[in-house]
């Protein structure tokens, strides 16, 4: 199915992006579970929509009743605990993540590989940008091999180059060819002797074309074709988006 515009009318009235998102990751976890993975690893979608989801702790009802009500046993009254005042608070950007990571399970699972699915927000401010590129940074630098897919088309944004600042990397050679707003790009982070190197393999995308195939590292030696254009005709008929 060739690549649509999810952003732009008519589609973007018709679908939410979102969606599409969170269901491309599951098919792409789904494509790699499903027999492209090796024995003993394993992946898993994971999606976050920036700071919106609010962490509580030990919130849960537990049924106790209050002294003197319901069948007359007597508990202890809550005890409660009001910090002081917070010294400052820190403006900040939590990207969102429509994100598929990819484990090896011996000896407990070992994060090996990551594929993020850029969102509008990820592109929209210079804060997210960093946030993610941060993110991506940290990823390489632990050895953990990445692949990157842009199909947003409302903003010109190019995550890789707000990577390669992250890394150190000032040249422009090493920026993608064309400068494309739309793409699809792998890493593979890895040692030469004493010297960290990252292999890069990038397509630049077009919407009404299919999407490419990229390679999806899990070691030096070991890397799985991960096939973007069939997850993505996949999640786009469990969605009913038509070709």
């Amino acid at each position: 199915m060739p690549l649509r515009d999810h952003f732009h009318p008519a589609l973007s009235t018709q679908r939410h992006w979102e969606s599409l998102h969170a269901t491309w990751a599951g098919s792409i976890a789904d494509q790699l579970n499903g027999g492209l993975l090796p024995e003993g690893y394993f992946a898993e979608e994971t999606v976050h929509r920036g700071a919106r989801v609010e962490v509580d702790v030990a919130t849960f009802a537990s049924g106790a009743t209050a002294p003197g009500q319901g069948n007359g046993v007597a508990t202890l009254p809550v005890q409660t605990w009001s910090p002081p005042a917070a010294v400052m608070v820190l403006p900040t950007a939590f990207p969102d993540s429509f994100e598929v990571r990819v484990f090896d399970a011996e000896g407990g699972p070992r994060l090996v590989a990551a594929v993020e699915l850029i969102s509008p927000s990820n592109k929209v401010r210079e804060a997210h940008r960093l946030a993610l590129a941060s993110k991506c940074a940290g990823y390489l630098a632990q050895g953990v091999a990445l692949v990157i897919a842009d199909i947003v088309t409302t903003r010109r944004a190019v995550l890789h180059d707000d990577l390669l600042r992250q890394l150190g990397i000032s040249d422009e050679r090493f920026h993608l060819p064309g400068g494309p707003t739309l793409y699809a790009i792998a890493y593979r982070p890895f040692q030469q002797g004493d010297a960290d190197q990252i292999e890069v393999w990038s397509e630049a995308l077009t919407v009404g074309r299919n999407l490419p195939t990229l390679p999806l590292w899990l070691s030096a030696e070991l890397s799985l074709p991960l096939d973007l254009e069939a997850s993505y005709a996949d999640a786009c008929r469990r969605r009913r988006i038509d070709s």
